[in-house]
């Protein structure tokens, strides 16, 4: 049998690039704390230790329970899980699935059930199928929280009235009447106070308030809650933690198998799904933040194998199942954290204060935790998360997978959702409309929806509609067409033209969108020719690609064999080949191009341009912004110069130019980030390397001395390189042009404008680097302090 080897981490990846095999050691490195880690992980623990609590009341568990959970997902998630800043620990999500089973099976067999839940998660982390789970439907994810927020808020709501909940949603619902008619007074006012500070506290206003919001409103709601309580002398049920020599820990699983596996399933489905989606959530808060600070990308198998691993422990030691949290994750992120230190300095805490706090824990009411629990439940019922699955015509997945897990439980419920996702889809694949009209002598076939082979008896019954040698535009208005359909419509394409008539193929799957490229083409009146995108059917070139270089050649009769096509009869002949290239291709651009954006430009011609980005990047010829960063008109507010330089404000003989777009970009139109993109084999780098210091002063030499910085930036020895995913430059030109990338950006955060945008957050700063012999972008990030240019793949988009 062959053990399972977990994938090599960034960790260990980053390692070997610092010491190569073959290199001398450079001694032991020192372990260093930083600063906004510690910060990070007080915060972090001053909520983690009342929601913990809190949620091993709603599931029934000991206490302490809790308190392992929490301190096992601190110090083993958080040393071997792929996201360094997610913080795990027990989770809201996983409070009705723990319920049921200490319910049904004790408290003893529930911990067996999150060890093997546990291997079981390992076994999927070595297989590798962690980013499989992101292809759940997001409406079932949200609506399983929501249906476990629902069970959570219910259930709670019983405790906060001074009664017992009840097994179910149901039966809870069935004996809220009962409840309130027997309301307990002093539970009522604690939760109420809790719930008001809860509330209020996030919105204290002015200076004083910035400074009382460091301090979690959990802790505060809880701890006022607490010292109302005990001054008023209340009389009220408070939280009893057993000496941990009683502490129960796991005992062998007793029950039947099938319900055993069926638990094992359900709390793996639900810890594994809830952390990775986490893990891909703390990505885009930490990408976001403001600052130079970056952490790498989260690794999701091994996030997964780390979650096993927690797991295990968690349930070997008698706590409650672990899983990422969302508001700790978030918590950690905002408080500024760098690493995996401010994860595991939390869980070190909370173990500290299991052993040390104990008589200030047992002062809080049990009325005060239910109260907080009870809004976390209210919390995962998302506002924002209905909106969006409206508004992706997905509410009925969401609505079938809370319901299902309110009344059926957390795996049928699931079940359920992807039952309803499934038919939802095979519905919206079948529901396809195709009509038929004519309208001044032309035919019109217009198709909405998906063709499949479905669809390929009603578009033939369509197509043959149209007469023969008339003329036909065929509207395809879907983003898919599968091979039945494809043969069909071309069959159809072939003969009719064949038989004196035209075709005009359009929509989304015009031209050379379709599979098979220059066979399904667009036939122009004008000129009686074909052609697919810009050029024509003899073209080997793609729509996007009429540039000088790649100006499509048409076969010429003579014995000249193939030579360049003349020049359309209605085109002007301008004197000069480089003239002619341009008029023809402003030609092309007008004759096919045009029509499709003309409605887009009107729109930003009437409303204004209002662009989101400045993108500062290099003149040189080969870099073509829209399409490296797949943008249009009005996304980007695009500033080119000689070597993609930004002179430092105030230097005398400055060019103003660049300035002035970095003013008008922030201030006029509050673009939302701001990036530096230098490429490979730039002219400009290589003239700063051969530039000779007694040479002639030209124009060129005095704008290339705003470079100057990034050539002694590389000169510095006390300075790290920056690297390209996980090499050295090739040579000292690429190193020069990845560091002239860090360099201008430190240049733009010393302008007025950025700086101010930077402070109030409203703006982010990315560098970005485009190799051009491989077609392929790099995105800078920060490693150990060090500059690190990371390879954009398409897989990184699927998160």
């Amino acid at each position: 049998m062959s053990a399972c080897v977990p994938a090599r981490t960034a960790d260990s990846d980053r390692t070997e690039r610092t010491h190569p095999p073959h290199s001398p050691p450079t001694g032991p490195r020192r372990f260093r704390i930083a600063g906004a880690d510690l910060s990070a992980s007080i915060a972090v623990f001053l909520i983690a230790l009342p929601l913990s609590l809190g949620i091993a009341l709603a599931t029934g568990a000991p206490l302490q329970a809790g308190l392992v959970a929490a301190a096992v997902g601190g110090l083993v998630a958080g040393r071997l899980g792929g996201s360094p800043l997610q913080v795990s620990g027990p989770a809201a999500g996983l409070t009705v699935v723990t319920a049921d089973l200490i319910q049904q099976y004790g408290w003893r067999t529930t911990c067996a059930i999150t060890v093997l839940a546990g291997l079981a998660q390992l076994g999927l982390g070595c297989l590798r199928v962690a980013r499989g789970a992101l292809a759940v439907s997001p409406a079932i994810v949200h609506g399983m929280l929501a249906g476990i927020g629902v069970t959570i808020a219910v259930a709670q709501l019983h405790i906060v009235l001074g009664g017992t909940p009840q097994s179910s949603v149901p039966d809870n619902l069935r004996a809220l009447p009962a409840q309130l008619a027997n309301l307990h007074p002093a539970a009522l006012s604690v939760s109420v106070l809790t719930l008001a500070l809860l509330l209020l506290w996030p919105r204290l206003p002015g200076r004083a308030g910035r400074v009382a919001r460091a301090v979690p409103a959990a802790l505060v709601a809880v701890t006022g809650a607490t010292a109302v309580a005990a001054a008023a002398g209340l009389v009220l049920p408070k939280v009893e933690l057993p000496s941990w020599r009683n502490h129960a820990l796991a005992g062998l699983p007793d029950g039947p198998v099938l319900g055993l596996a069926a638990a094992v399933l359900t709390t793996t489905l639900v810890c594994s799904v809830q952390s990775l989606l986490g893990a891909v959530a703390v990505d885009k808060l930490a990408s976001n933040r403001p600052g130079p600070a970056r952490v790498g990308r989260s690794d999701l198998d091994r996030e997964l194998l780390g979650q096993g691993a927690a797991n295990i422990v968690s349930g070997s030691l008698g706590g409650l199942p672990v899983a990422g949290v969302a508001v700790r994750s978030s918590a950690n992120v905002h408080a500024g954290a760098v690493s995996r230190n401010s994860t595991m300095l939390h869980g070190a805490f909370v173990v500290v204060a299991a052993l040390l706090m104990v008589p200030l824990l047992e002062l809080i009411p049990l009325a005060s935790l239910a109260a907080l629990v009870m809004a976390v439940g209210i919390q995962m019922v998302s506002l924002h998360h209905i909106r969006t699955v409206t508004r992706h015509r997905e509410v009925l997945v969401y609505a079938a997978t809370t319901l299902g897990v309110v009344s059926l439980g957390v795996l049928e419920g699931v079940a359920l959702g992807i039952a309803v996702a499934v038919g939802v889809a095979l519905h919206r694949l079948t529901r396809t409309r195709i009509t038929h009209e004519e309208r001044e002598g032309v035919h019109h076939v217009h198709v909405r929806g998906q063709l499949t082979f479905l669809a390929v008896p009603r578009l033939s019954r369509a197509l043959h509609l149209v007469p023969h040698g008339a003329d036909a535009v065929v509207a395809l208005d879907g983003s898919f067409m599968d091979h039945a359909a494809y043969e069909t419509l071309q069959d159809w394409q072939s003969t009719h033209t064949a038989r004196g008539g035209t075709v005009e193929i359009t929509g989304r799957r015009a031209g050379i969108r379709i599979a098979e490229p220059a066979t399904l083409t667009g036939h122009h009146p004008e000129d009686g020719t074909e052609e697919s995108g810009a050029s024509g059917a003899d073209c080997r070139c793609r729509p996007w690609t009429a540039w000088r270089n790649h100006q499509c050649e048409r076969p010429q009769s003579g014995p000249g064999g193939a030579g360049p096509s003349a020049p359309d009869e209605d085109e002007p002949e301008p004197s000069g080949t480089g003239g002619h290239e341009l008029v023809r291709g402003i030609s092309t651009f007008q004759r096919n191009t045009a029509p499709l954006v003309r409605g887009e430009l009107a729109r930003l011609a009437r409303e204004g341009q209002r662009p989101t980005q400045l993108f500062l990047t290099c003149a040189d010829s080969r870099l073509v912004t829209s399409m490296i960063t797949s943008s249009g008109p009005g996304d980007l507010f695009v500033v080119r110069n000689v070597g993609n330089l930004v002179p430092p404000p105030g230097e005398e003989s400055g060019d103003d130019s660049v300035a002035a777009a970095i003013e008008y970009a922030v201030e006029v139109l509050a673009v939302r980030s701001i990036t530096v993109c230098g490429h490979s084999g730039c002219g400009a780098m290589q003239a700063l390397l051969d530039s000779d210091p007694d040479g002639a002063e030209t124009p060129l030499r005095r704008w290339l001395r705003h470079g100057l910085p990034s050539l002694e930036h590389m000169g510095d020895a006390n300075r790290s390189w920056a690297r390209l995913a996980g090499r050295a430059p090739a040579d000292a030109v690429e190193q020069l042009c990845l560091t002239n990338v860090v360099q201008q950006l430190e240049h733009l955060r010393a302008h007025a404008s950025v700086a101010r945008a930077l402070e109030k957050g409203a703006l982010e700063l990315h560098g970005l680097y485009f190799h051009v012999g491989e077609a392929q972008a790099y995105l800078l990030t920060e490693r150990d302090g060090e500059g690190v240019f990371d390879r954009v793949r398409a897989v990184d988009l699927a998160v």
